[in-house]
């Protein structure tokens, strides 16, 4: 397959995919948000209330206790999928058997398995144990190689952000939609009208969900071709909670800002939870949790979407959470008054969103500060570390909500009008009173122990690029024993180093070089080489050329204020690179929006390997990407002992 094939997607396997990202998320609403709401209110009908009770207890512990088993397996997932060869590729695979087995399995649990639980009760727990188990693995192959199987579609970064922009639509729907029409839907196919809808209702809900995530997976399949790389071929292993625990353990910012998460992570899976409860059991207005599910999806694009401007006022984790409190209090209150329930979820819900996107920031943040304590990096490891703690959070929602909806009398057979003051009493203590108190903690915890602010943050990427080269001076990588020309990465107008408005580099301190005063974004690689650093704020990247020089490439100053924004990284750390290739594209507008300059600097950082280093084109004269500019010759062993050679300015 030619480059140009693999570059470009159809929108026919645009769609296909987006629409497996659509099937994907409203399996899972299914199973995460209302399989516990079925297994509480319909699925023991035995006529004894204390025994339907402790069937429920048990079962709904045996999912907490089994997706909490899950998350030992994830990471062998991740290298099975990782190892596999067929000649449909590694993911697709994974994505049609996993999505096939996890919906028949799925939809085998919203029964009572041929009414095997009044024969034979532990026959019926090993049974759904083993079904539970079963789906659950599955679908975890098809999730992890759903979204693994992206950066294999396609080759070219543009194409890639398409489709990924298609796929976050379908997955916003899906997972979104699920809720819209679950009490609807179950009511409206139920043999009897009842508020709470019955056993058929249920599994014929169910049927159309797992029929789309059946069918989702196969389009996946059949309409999507991965396409081979050097670049898939750099995978490692995959780490295990093991290596997880081990990050966190040298790593103080990534360990506090996770203890933080897992407490929050824990109380809003179990106010999220039973929300739907709310509406049914408290207000017994099952339909309107339909208009509470379509306010949240808005809301969470709105707050997607202003992200950007309200960090600015609510950069802090602090902040957010404690917006969510008081939206919880009202919603303590608010009784069976629609509006008002809607309005105290609406600001409960509402910061959920940006709490995500604040504590990704800081996870990513703290990759370079463990970088800089350890000096080593572990980018995939701390990254982990947040879907680890969203599944925990799940798991013991899961458990916690059974044991809720027992101690409130939500079970089979109930309605609103059944409930007595004492479960609703019951019911609101748990639903708000015990998450407040562990939003609390992770108030405590984050703004007593976390300091990785914006500005901390600079001052360690500063810090970072002023040493990272050097590690890579003595290494057999760099062994230099030529002249070396190096051309300039991007267009522009070239500059002395000590032009550069930055007392780090104009020095030299970090290596001699050049600067470019931009004219356009497009940062090339100015020799083959391999990525060795990409900073995740996509300003700078580091490489280390098979020629031997080690270079650093930093676009603008202070630009790592941007976090990011206005920049797109085509490479990764470890992948081998063309001359030419594409590394980094930048808007330069953002960067001067922002009030920051736009200067690019190039620095060799092993510069003290060579001798008389002299600019080849005059200072102010315009320079086009690839042109050579720099010119170092290497140290014979006498002048090795001596000392780096400094730049001079062309004549």
């Amino acid at each position: 397959m030619d480059d140009k094939n693999q570059g470009k997607m159809s929108l026919g396997a645009r769609l296909a995919y987006s629409f497996g990202a659509f099937g994907n998320d409203s399996f899972y609403g299914l199973l995460s948000g209302y399989l516990i709401m079925f297994i509480t209110s319909h699925l023991f009908n035995t006529g004894n209330a204390a025994e339907d009770a402790k069937m429920i207890s048990i079962v709904t512990l045996i999912i907490m206790a089994l997706r909490i088993v899950e998350l030992l397996i994830d990471p062998f997932i991740g290298n099975a999928i990782d190892r596999t060869k067929t000649r449909w590729g590694h993911f697709r695979p994974w994505v049609v058997v996993g999505g096939s087995v996890s919906a028949v399995i799925l939809l085998m649990l919203f029964t009572d398995l041929g009414g095997l639980y009044r024969k034979n009760t532990v026959l019926y727990m090993i049974v759904f144990a083993v079904l539970y188990i079963t789906m659950d693995i599955f679908y975890s192959f098809k999730d992890v190689g759903f979204w693994s199987m992206l950066p294999s579609l396609t080759t070219d970064s543009r194409e890639r952000e398409k489709t990924a922009t298609y796929a976050r639509v379908g997955s916003t729907i899906g997972g979104g939609l699920v809720g819209i029409l679950v009490m609807p839907a179950v009511i409206f196919f139920s043999a009897k009208a009842t508020s709470t809808g019955d056993d058929r209702g249920w599994f014929i809900f169910a049927t159309i969900i797992c029929s789309i995530a059946f069918i989702s997976a196969w389009c996946v399949g059949l309409f999507t071709r991965e396409v081979n790389s050097d670049i898939r071929k750099n995978k490692q292993d995959t780490k295990g909670i093991v290596g997880i625990f081990k990050a966190l353990s040298g790593n103080d910012q990534l360990m506090w800002v996770a203890l933080a998460y897992l407490f929050y992570g824990i109380a809003i899976n179990i106010t999220n939870s039973l929300e739907v409860y709310y509406f049914t059991y408290i207000m017994g207005m099952p339909k309107a949790f339909s208009i509470f599910s379509t306010i949240n999806i808005f809301l969470g694009i709105i707050a997607t979407s202003l992200f950007p401007i309200l960090s600015k006022r609510m950069s802090r984790f602090t902040s957010c959470l404690v917006v969510m409190l008081c939206g919880m209090g009202l919603f303590a209150f608010a009784g069976s008054n629609l509006g008002l329930v809607l309005l105290a979820a609406s600001v409960f819900g509402f910061p959920q969103q940006m709490v995500f996107l604040i504590v990704l920031m800081v996870i990513t943040d703290s990759v370079e500060y463990g970088q800089l304590k350890l000096g080593h990096r572990d980018e995939s490891l701390a990254l982990s570390v947040r879907p680890l703690i969203d599944k925990f959070g799940g798991a013991v929602s899961n458990g916690v909500v059974g044991q809720i909806a027992i101690m409130a009398g939500m079970t089979t057979g109930a309605t609103a009008a059944s409930i007595t003051a004492a479960g609703k009493l019951h019911f609101k203590l748990m639903m708000f009173a015990v998450p407040a108190v562990m939003l609390v903690i992770a108030i405590i915890i984050f703004a007593s122990k976390v300091i990785l602010s914006e500005k901390k943050h600079a001052e360690i990427v500063a810090e970072l690029e002023k040493t990272w080269g050097k590690k890579f001076a003595k290494s057999n990588d760099t062994d230099v024993d030529s002249d070396v020309v190096i051309p300039t990465p991007i267009s522009g107008k070239l500059m002395n180093l000590r032009e550069v408005n930055d007392q780090t580099f104009s020095s030299g301190s970090v290596g001699q070089g050049f600067a470019i005063k931009p004219s356009d974004g497009r940062v090339l690689a100015p020799f083959d080489a391999t990525v060795r650093q990409v900073f995740t704020t996509r300003h700078a990247v580091g490489l280390v050329g098979d020629n031997g020089m080690v270079l650093l490439i930093h676009i603008g100053l202070g630009t790592v204020k941007l976090k990011g924004t206005g920049f797109v990284s085509y490479v990764e750390e470890g992948q081998k690179v063309k001359k030419g290739q594409e590394l980094i594209e930048f808007w330069d507008p953002t960067i001067k929006k922002a009030g920051l300059d736009d200067t690019v600097i190039v620095v060799v950082t092993n510069s003290n390997e060579f001798t008389d280093i002299n600019l080849t084109a005059k200072a102010g004269q315009e320079v086009q990407a690839e042109d050579n500019v720099l010119e170092l010759k290497a140290k014979d062993e006498k002048e090795s002992a001596l000392g780096g050679g400094q730049v001079e300015p062309a004549n």
